[in-house]
């Protein structure tokens, strides 16, 4: 097995999901008392919060840089960037850091062409939602992405941020995002990208009139797998 490094903290509140998910499907392959091989590196959020408010992805690309590189400077040779915006950098952390990214983004994708999902919803942060960089390699890969209107998006943003981050879990957001999930059914999504690591601690995967894809989950997966390759 090869060592596992993961860039968390963002939020720490989705980092300890990751960690019981890579150890729980190490253990589910391997039997026994095998947990996954891994070292963790948990930033300071406020700081990599800033850069995603303020779209600064230069300096979130120098963070994950040295840190990933921290992490392979210890025997790391599989690297996991633990959220769904901060793989706006993706790409360059592999370049600089020395190391094999498994990209959550192309990780969804092959679930979803899997399970013959051609267009599907996607919610996350605002970066997520309005950005390029997420919609357009979902695109490489063949899946079309909607996105929901400004104010939803403003308000899934909120949630994530004010809410999520912080472990506030609402009976009324999560109203909110299955009133989302909807009308993005009826907008033509066949499924949900929940393209936010925080989302799966308000939503369940049923949840909805569609069924939703946990990012995090997918992304754990992907990573034991190549660990094991």
């Amino acid at each position: 097995m090869r060592r596992i490094g993961i860039l968390g903290g963002m939020s720490w509140q989705s980092t300890i999901s990751y960690y019981r998910y890579l150890n729980e499907e190490v253990n589910a392959r391997l039997g026994g008392d095998h947990s996954a091989d891994l070292l963790i590196w948990s930033g300071d959020f406020a700081p990599i919060a800033k850069c995603t408010a303020e779209r600064d992805w230069d300096t979130l690309a120098r963070i994950l840089v040295a840190a990933g590189k921290e992490l392979t400077g210890q025997g790391v040779e599989v690297l996991l960037i633990a959220a769904n915006t901060a793989h706006v950098v993706a790409d360059i952390v592999e370049a600089y850091a020395g190391v094999s990214v498994v990209n959550m983004i192309d990780a969804t994708a092959h679930r979803l062409q899997q399970s013959g999902i051609g267009t599907a919803g996607l919610i996350g942060t605002a970066a997520v939602m309005e950005e390029d960089f997420y919609r357009d390699r979902m695109a490489d890969n063949g899946i079309e992405c909607i996105v929901p209107s400004q104010e939803a998006r403003t308000e899934v943003d909120r949630i994530v941020f004010e809410e999520l981050v912080r472990g506030v879990v609402d009976d009324g957001s999560h109203r909110t995002l299955i009133d989302t999930i909807d009308i993005l059914a009826d907008q033509g999504a066949e499924a949900t990208i929940l393209g936010c690591t925080e989302l799966s601690m308000i939503l369940d995967e049923d949840d909805g009139v569609i069924p939703g894809f946990d990012t995090t989950r997918i992304h754990a997966v992907a990573a034991v797998e190549a660990a094991l390759a």
